[in-house]
């Protein structure tokens, strides 16, 4: 087909071509002026169609980050046993094929609009009728009280509650008939109001982690006595329902080069896009643990509280949940809306990344959370610390800039991870968008930009050119990075090191006429092509005013979100690169040990590693046996 110079072109040949009628030759020219007009507006309007789908498309993949459940559906149960009028909670049958009778407990009012199991006084009803129940008949390890899912907050867990004559543990271990699971076994972590610390009691009330969704496991429990005396082994079936999500109950895992073993515990997938509202948590062979069920979002971190947890449940609130599923606390945020991290500023308090609800600038404020009140205070809103570089320099995000999706929005320093350090009660914090690591100190009475590690050129001729700290070395600073984290003191007062996760990745969407020079990088501009990323460990000496790069290693390339961190044996590292969708375990040279691919919409947040101990499960027990 002809372009429109082309047409042009043809037009003017025909004006002054040989005998060509010169009070016919206007005519055609017009028409085809008028032809090469309507392909030139028919491409603009495809092309701003094409973009309005797309920001639509966009749009519409991010709100699920805000969305709150609002299905809770229980339609799946047995035969109604008996209903509970002080609590309004009905007992059932647990519709699955067990030789164990196992109970469900439905609240009055879980179809109605507004419910949510992220509720006290909805937890507390299931707690006062549970309790009403342990006291029916006496529990024994042969007779169990056991109860799917209590509070609602997970899909495969197995609530069990029983006495025994002497003080003993519990050990179990599940088992699947099928050569590709390999057991599971753990000692339990007993919940038990007063024996929690307690390694042997004669009550025992725990939840049962472990059993595979869609599966047939067959479990034994084992007690043993105070001198470790095997007293009674119980063995009973049960068919577990399939995940609440649909997610996958095995990833494909695929060994790597390093020798080493992989520590013990449970990965934890946290957030992965077209699955918010869960959490998911594999064994060292990928079989699908555990599936707690949130409102939406996903848990962005996992924050221990004396026997409980802390995670965001969803975009407007942060939760506290017990080792039974139980959330003993859930704290609205009000007007604010969570978007990538949590961390504990205090013994009772913790900081969050948040932004103000309806704002255009986005992903811009720290507040801080009093877990015993339930206070919110502002510590940092960015955009006024740094109201100079915004009104200067900043636009919102464009329709055709790189992240298109948020049109609309002044997502000028998009915060990703947060660190609180008490000696200067200071944060620190990473700023995808500007490629930089800032620190600010005196967040509680008068906040203060201390430092920066970045690209110095990024901020040479703002007001901020002088907070650079010196790079010691020739290496490639980091790009997008994320997942920055405190990683303990250095040789010299006043040094430490930050671990991050280095995207290798550059794009600015909120800042027109820069970009870094990149040559002799291998940093990339795609999306989804580049050569790496990069696990990075900078030793940082704020007396000297300098950085160095102490720690690298590459792992699978990841634009955007994605992570590392310890695990449970802190020399590995589990690192999560979300776009390529595949997480894994490290050793400490950098040498991949094991990695799993998982499914997810565009991106998998976070992945960490932990051993539960204390939550779960007991201090001395081992969550997955099989190596």
């Amino acid at each position: 087909m002809a372009t429109t110079d082309e047409r042009d072109k043809a037009a003017r040949g025909a004006e002054h071509a040989p005998n060509a009628p010169s009070e016919q030759a206007p005519r055609p020219r017009r028409r085809k002026r008028k032809i090469a007009l309507g392909v030139v507006c028919a491409v603009i309007a495809l092309a701003i169609v094409g973009v309005g789908i797309a920001v639509f498309v966009g749009r519409s993949f991010t709100a699920q980050e805000t969305a709150v459940r609002s299905d809770w559906d229980i339609s799946a149960t047995g035969e109604l046993i008996g209903h509970d009028d002080e609590f309004g909670v009905s007992l059932y049958t647990a519709d699955l094929a067990s030789n164990l009778i196992v109970g469900q407990l439905v609240p009055d009012g879980t179809d109605e609009e507004g419910f949510t199991y992220y509720d006290t006084a909805v937890q507390d009803r299931i707690a006062g009728t549970l309790d009403k129940v342990k006291e029916r008949v006496a529990w024994t390890a042969s007779n169990p009280l056991a109860v799917l899912n209590p509070y609602g907050t997970g899909s495969n867990g197995l609530y069990l509650y029983f006495e025994t004559d002497l003080d003993t543990r519990i050990d179990y271990t599940v088992h699947v008939d099928n050569p590709a699971i390999p057991d599971f076994s753990a000692t339990a972590q007993n919940c038990a109001e007063g024996c929690e610390d307690e390694k042997f009691s004669t009550v025992h009330e725990f939840q049962l982690i472990g059993l595979v969704p869609g599966k047939t496991n067959e479990v034994t429990l084992t007690v043993t006595g105070s001198f470790g005396i095997e007293r009674q082994v119980v063995t009973f079936s049960v068919t577990m329902p399939e995940t609440k999500s649909g997610y996958a109950t095995q990833l494909e895992g695929t060994e790597g080069s390093s020798t080493a073993q992989l520590s013990d515990g449970l990965f934890a997938a946290v957030r992965q896009n077209g699955y918010l509202g869960y959490g998911f948590f594999y064994d060292n062979h990928g079989i699908l643990r555990y599936e707690m069920v949130t409102e939406g979002l996903g848990l962005d971190r996992i924050l221990y509280y004396g026997d409980d947890i802390v995670v965001c449940s969803s975009a407007g609130g942060i939760a506290r949940v017990d080792g039974l599923g139980r959330a003993v606390a859930v704290y609205d945020l009000g007007e604010y809306a969570l978007h990538h991290d949590i961390n504990y500023s205090g013994e009772s308090t913790l900081v969050a990344l948040v932004e103000r609800e309806g704002a255009e600038a986005v992903e811009d404020v720290v507040i801080e959370l009093d877990l015993e009140t339930g206070a919110i205070t502002e510590l940092v809103d960015f955009t006024e610390l740094m109201a100079d570089y915004v009104e200067a320099y900043a636009h919102v995000i464009g329709p055709t800039d790189t992240f298109f999706w948020q049109a609309g929005e002044l997502d000028w320093i998009h915060l990703n991870t947060v660190e609180y350090l008490a000696e200067d009660d200071s944060l620190v914090v990473s700023s995808r968008e500007t490629s930089t690591i800032m620190k600010v100190s005196n967040v509680h009475a008068d906040p203060a930009l201390d430092y920066f590690i970045g690209d110095e050129e990024f901020w040479e001729g703002t007001p901020y050119e002088g907070l650079n700290l010196a790079q010691v070395g020739d290496f490639k600073l980091q790009y997008g990075q994320h997942s920055v984290e405190y990683d303990g003191e250095g040789p010299t007062e006043g040094s430490y090191y930050l671990l991050m996760y280095d995207n290798n990745y550059w794009a600015l969407s909120t800042r027109s006429g820069y970009s870094p020079d990149l040559s002799g990088t291998d940093a990339s501009t795609d999306l989804y092509n580049g050569t790496a990323s990069y696990v990075y460990r900078y030793l940082v000496d704020e007396k000297a005013g300098t950085f160095e790069l102490v720690t690298s290693f590459p792992v699978p390339y990841s634009s955007i979100v994605s992570n590392v961190a310890h695990a449970p044996e802190p020399t590995n590292y589990v690192v999560n690169s979300g776009i390529s969708h595949v997480f894994g375990e490290y050793d400490e040279s950098g040498a991949l040990i094991r990695e799993f691919s998982y499914d997810c919409q565009l991106q998998g947040y976070r992945v960490f590693k932990e051993s539960f101990e204390g939550f779960w499960f007991a201090a001395d027990g081992k969550e997955d046996a099989a190596k």
